[in-house]
């Protein structure tokens, strides 16, 4: 939907927008406008066979729990090698015992040359891969503890996924309520679950014939920490143990110790239920009378002493946080639009919504695969941090992006130490890091450079949504120490009379020889946002501008430029045919940055280019959003929606909304915060963008795009 500038700039408060290049004014919560209910109900996932890749999760931000058709981890083993049916929290991390012999003080760092100067990377196992494996793998999250259904045939075999019939799972997202239907032997089962707003805690309520009948119980099984995929380690029984107590006659507690790491689950259940041991560390819950058992399951760090909720409670408390979340924050409404992709656009909005805000929304940055499963471990990516939670605050919702971010005050003196190691003022920010910000060793984290920006982008963000002085103190020495490591790192060249970024690094792309790496269009457009950035910081603050910032500043060298387009890195004339793979990351100058060093008719001219000429099968999910925002804001919208649907298998979003990208990777949240990030900029539009609502959307008969709350993009 097009408006004039008249309309634009009477509506653009209510909307959620501002003019205003900066600060961004935080808006109340307004009345609705749209249906959002009918909006989000269209998109409810609907489950009718078995398939490993359409498990659908229930979750809170901090805990989730992954269930297949019946609702539950029934058929763990069936799922484990394509989706794994996990539940996990934020706090559930593991470290596997360091093996004898091992010191990780030792490891030896790969010297670089550098501008005649050696610096010590971790990017080499040779002659110390156990240890530099143990490093990479711990800590690691874990599986703490599988829910599932003993489904028992007539002739007393346990029932596989193919002896279910009439399969009908449907995951009411307005109410945050797994609703699971199935018959077994002509017998009707029905299963609904959910999850507290609150407490790592699920909430399950079981209807059936067959619990009478003994045919049907629970089970409640523990595993063994494991780094893989499955989180879980099911063969070493002998590595953990399981305590079980009973404090009342309806309720279980058992204690979990794994090597160091130490947990509780709670188990409660109605009357009627009839809790046995199976095994060290399996238990079976049944129903003595009745065709109902209900119970809670709750998981915490630490002993649990007050009253679990039951299950109606706990459902009225899920519907009640999901209906403020859908009814809060930003919304984007597609549904009269005569475009044949506009449904499923607004599918993977919807499900994208529903999906961050379980796995990117919480107190730790969240990893490719969020709360689902493993992927590298459990550990979050923090140049990946940008693409799952920026987003939020787009959508209104910048508590859920702010939780996260606190991580780099946390890991503030990890990255001085990382700095100071190899010579450069500053903090260095890892890459690949669990909670305790150490980072993994790796043939490419260590050179990776593109998230050292990132922290003066959030304090940008932050100030923008609370422009006064307790923000400005906050990020004070995350801003001015990033800043500090990116001019330290820059080298002046003099022949050149400029500064050089690399080598040795790693690009965005992670494709090409560190050791002659110089000058990636992305990273150089990036030095200049946060430099620049950084200054002004100084001035809000009082502080005179760092000479030596501007020095940089002002000598930086331009992006890399031939015949007329972009060049991934300086010297790559060879970009748009030989590496034109992975991440088309100088796209990422004009569209998830604001463009500074960048022309735009140059990068209207590049968008193209990587158009009809990438190989977008060997992509990954962010760069399909990545690829709009830059065409949305060089003026080619009709280009953004044709990235954002492109048919291709990493652009491949399943029946639960996730983004299939290989069999390790069976989710990948960077591409659902990827795609938010992208519809908020096109509906919003961006600061110093054409004055209309929806900018990065045609301007034709086939889309009708209503939206509100959202905010302009930086």
């Amino acid at each position: 939907m097009r408006i004039n500038r008249r309309q634009f700039l009477q509506t653009a408060g209510a909307a959620g927008l501002t003019l205003a290049a900066a600060p961004l004014p935080a808006f109340p919560n307004l009345p609705v406008r749209l249906d959002r209910r009918a909006l989000v109900r269209r998109h409810h996932p609907v489950v009718t066979q078995f398939d490993p890749c359409s498990a659908l999760s229930i979750g809170n931000g901090e805990f989730a729990f992954t269930a297949d058709v019946t609702g539950l981890q029934t058929f763990s083993a069936e799922c484990e090698n394509q989706f794994p049916l996990c539940t996990t929290s934020h706090w559930a991390w593991h470290t596997l015992p360091l093996p004898a012999g091992l010191d990780p003080g030792a490891f030896r760092y790969r010297d670089y040359d550098t501008y005649g100067r050696s610096v010590g990377y971790a990017t080499s196992a040779t002659g110390q891969e156990a240890l530099f494996d143990w490093l990479r793998e711990n800590p690691h999250r874990f599986h703490l503890g599988r829910i599932g259904l003993i489904l028992k045939k007539s002739d007393g075999s346990a029932a596989a996924p193919a002896d279910l019939q009439k399969i009908h799972q449907t995951l009411d997202l307005w109410r945050g309520l797994l609703d699971s239907r199935f018959e077994l032997e002509g017998q009707p089962v029905q299963v609904q679950s959910c999850c507290h707003p609150e407490l790592d805690l699920i909430a399950v309520r079981i209807v059936s014939p067959l619990l009478a009948s003994g045919r049907l119980r629970v089970l409640l099984a523990f595993p063994y920490a494991s780094p893989g995929m499955s989180m879980a380690d099911w063969n070493h029984p002998e590595r953990h143990t399981t305590t079980l107590s009973r404090p009342a006659k309806n309720r279980a507690e058992f204690a979990r110790t794994l090597d160091t790491t130490e947990y509780r689950a709670g188990w409660q259940w109605t009357d009627g239920g009839d809790l046995t041991q199976r095994a060290e560390h399996e238990f079976l819950l049944g129903s003595k009378t009745g065709e109902t058992l209900e119970f809670v399951s709750l998981f915490s760090p630490a002993a649990f002493a007050g009253e679990l909720p039951g299950v109606d409670q706990t459902q009225s408390a899920a519907e009640q946080h999901r209906q403020q979340f859908w009814n809060r924050g930003g919304a984007i409404d597609l549904g009269d639009s005569a475009d044949p992709r506009a449904a499923e656009l607004e599918r993977r909005i919807v499900l994208s919504l529903y999906n961050t805000s379980l796995h990117c929304a919480g107190s730790l940055p969240s990893a490719e695969t969020g709360l689902l499963c493993n992927s590298w471990y459990g550990k979050f990516h923090l140049e990946m941090h940008w693409w799952h939670s920026v987003h939020f605050t787009a959508w209104n919702r910048f508590a859920s992006f702010e939780r996260s971010a606190r991580l780099y005050e946390h890991i503030l003196p990890a990255a001085r130490e990382i700095a100071r190691r190899e010579g450069y003022r500053g903090a260095r920010w890892p890459k690949m890091i669990g909670p305790d910000g150490h980072d993994s060793p790796s043939s490419i984290g260590p050179l990776l450079l593109w998230q050292q920006p990132h922290p003066i982008y959030y304090a940008e963000l932050c100030y923008r949504e609370l422009p006064d002085q307790k923000t400005l103190t906050r990020w004070r020495d995350i801003v001015f120490e990033s800043a500090e490591f990116m001019a330290s790192y820059a080298e002046f060249v003099q022949k050149r009379n400029q500064f050089v970024l690399g080598p040795p690094l790693k690009t965005v792309s992670e494709n090409t020889d560190a050791r002659t790496t110089i000058n990636p269009a992305f990273e150089l457009a990036y030095w200049r946002f946060g430099l620049r950035v950084a200054q002004t910081w100084r001035e809000r603050l009082g502080l005179p501008r760092e000479p030596h910032w501007d020095r940089v500043l002002k000598n930086l060298s331009p992006l890399p430029t031939r015949d007329g387009v972009y060049l991934m890195q300086e010297g790559m004339t060879d970009t748009y045919t030989q590496w034109n793979w992975e991440h088309p990351a100088m796209l990422g100058a004009f569209g998830m940055l604001p463009g500074d060093g960048a022309d735009a008719g140059t990068m209207r001219r590049t968008v193209r280019r990587v158009r009809e000429t990438w190989q977008w099968d060997r992509g990954w999910g962010w760069d399909f959003p990545m690829a709009a925002m830059a065409a949305a804001r060089s003026g080619q919208p009709e280009l953004a929606l044709d990235f954002l649907m492109l048919d291709t298998p990493k652009n491949r979003y399943l029946p639960n909304g996730h983004n299939y990208q290989r069999p390790d990777l069976p989710a990948y949240l960077p591409a659902n915060g990827g795609l938010l990030a992208a519809t908020a900029m096109m509906c919003a539009g961006w600061t110093g963008g054409p004055i209309e609502s929806t900018p990065g959307f045609p301007n034709n008969s086939q889309w009708s795009v209503r939206w509100e709350n959202l905010r302009q993009w930086m």
